[in-house]
């Protein structure tokens, strides 16, 4: 009797051990919504990221381990606009899960809660791996990252409502604290208005937007094309002519256009961490603009 009465006393203190099961199973196509997901979420969710800041978001393999993932998952967080169109059709498809289809509350797209760039006009395929609804890559402007939190702070409580009120008090603390953040940031940023740039992709636009820089020219002849040699030529020509302030890519990005663009200009060449993760600063989304902010103004030093 008494080593039963232990064996109960035991498996009562294992229980009252284990954490809480997460009410919401989250699968986000990028580290910056993984983040926005946490922050908003806390204990209430369990997050996966299905790329890292090292990995091109457009060009995914749609491996057997993330469909494993994506079949348990009851929020669907991706940016949207075609971004990751190669490979979450094929995910969906396969995954089976009908709660994170499109059009359903557990699918969430990013970059329809903001005001797109760069919406193009004519959609020719010969313009490059140009996107028809629009620039894709809204997180890189800071007050976008407020909308949309808002906005996913209204999902997680529309498909969990048990949990509302930790969604709308962690929602409240991450805006207060990130509209103090971007009053901070648009202080900071303030020399970096007119300033030139030259970028690979056009993943940086809503940055050079809201800061105010001007971008001069791009190591990629058109969107989605790997620089060439002929292409880069003109560009060094074109900024020995009226030089940029910066160069800059992202850490799926190889270096080496960059590295010779500026080794024939004398223009610094600065890789931005594009996502959380992206530098060993950009630990979240606060970190993730710090650090962008700073390596730019560096330059001008």
């Amino acid at each position: 009797m008494k080593s039963i009465l232990k064996f109960a006393a035991a498996s009562s203190l294992a229980l009252v051990a284990l954490p809480a099961a997460a009410a919401l199973n989250v699968f986000t196509c990028e580290p910056e919504w993984a983040a926005l997901a946490q922050e908003i979420g806390g204990d209430k969710v369990a997050v996966y990221s299905a790329t890292t800041a090292p990995q091109d978001p457009h060009r995914i393999e749609a491996r057997p381990s993330l469909i494993a993932r994506i079949r348990s998952a009851d929020l669907l967080i991706c940016s949207g606009s075609e971004l990751e169109i190669g490979w979450i059709p094929l995910l969906l498809t396969q995954s089976g899960n009908d709660k994170i289809q499109l059009g359903s509350p557990g699918n969430f797209e990013a970059s329809q809660y903001v005001a797109k760039l760069e919406i193009p006009k004519v959609i020719d395929r010969a313009l490059g791996d140009i996107h028809p609804g629009g620039n894709p890559h809204v997180h890189t402007d800071p007050r976008n990252i407020a909308k949309i939190a808002a906005a996913l702070e209204d999902r997680l409580v529309q498909l969990d409502p048990g949990n509302a009120d930790t969604y709308r008090s962690r929602g409240k603390s991450f805006l207060d604290r990130w509209q103090s953040a971007l009053a901070r940031w648009e202080k900071e940023a303030a020399p970096l208005k007119g300033v030139s740039i030259v970028v690979y992709h056009m993943d940086f636009s809503y940055f050079i937007n809201w800061s105010g820089m001007r971008e001069v020219g791009s190591l990629e002849p058109k969107p989605g094309i790997p620089p060439t040699p002929t292409h880069l030529a003109e560009l060094v020509d074109q900024m020995k002519r009226a030089p940029a302030k910066v160069i800059v890519y992202s850490p799926y990005n190889s270096p080496q256009a960059a590295e010779f663009l500026s080794s024939r200009t004398g223009i610094p060449a600065v890789m931005m961490p594009f996502t959380v993760g992206g530098t060993d600063k950009a630990k979240d989304l606060f970190g993730l603009f710090d650090d962008t902010i700073q390596r730019l103004l560096g330059v001008l030093k």
